[in-house]
């Protein structure tokens, strides 16, 4: 007899699966370490390219991508570029947003929550005095970041807040940057 297993999707997200990875990660706790790679080259001035393709996952090597994702990043005019792409904050600010917004999602269709809509808004303060070298009191980075979510849902307007909660809760990108992540640098030179 052939046993049927039917597939709950909501929000877009399998559950089905989405459960039954967590149980096989409960199980097999070493199964989560990841390690995702991103390669960069400059193409000129503040032109420059990252590739994403490969990635450590569920004890070995993830090569199921046919083609890389490739993503151009550069500078406004007016900070001496030629806006080839976002720049590299922008990009932060892209990748959480992304980050939250996933996460969210999943946290949604786990709670059997229906979203009809889920928009945001991210802004980042920077003083670019510190990155140009012209103020060691400024920091490099962004001082403040703003998100202003919008969603929209089956669901009560707490319940959709503690969605929302539980996506920055446990979002990847908003522990990195709020809690910090080292980073160690290896200089190879030819």
């Amino acid at each position: 007899m052939t046993e049927t297993i039917t597939h709950t999707v909501r929000n877009g997200v399998d559950t089905t699966n989405l459960f039954a990875t967590l149980d096989v990660l409960k199980g097999q706790p070493d199964l989560a370490r990841f390690r995702f790679r991103a390669r960069n080259q400059w193409m000129g001035g503040s032109h420059n390219r990252s590739t994403i393709k490969d990635f450590y996952a569920a004890g070995g090597e993830d090569t199921s991508r046919a083609e890389a994702f490739t993503l151009d990043a550069g500078e406004p005019a007016i900070l001496i570029g030629e806006d080839d792409g976002p720049n590299p904050a922008e990009f932060l600010l892209h990748a959480l947003a992304a980050c939250v917004t996933t996460s969210l999602v999943y946290a949604a269709a786990a709670r059997k929550v229906k979203l009809t809509a889920v928009s945001s808004t991210l802004e980042g303060d920077l003083d670019v005095m510190g990155a140009m070298g012209l103020d060691d009191g400024v920091r490099n980075g962004f001082e403040q970041i703003r998100i202003t979510v919008h969603i929209a849902g089956e669901a009560t307007p707490e319940k959709l807040r503690e969605v929302v909660q539980r996506g920055t809760d446990r979002s990847v990108v908003f522990d990195s940057i709020t809690r910090g992540v080292p980073v160690s640098v290896e200089v190879i030179t030819d």
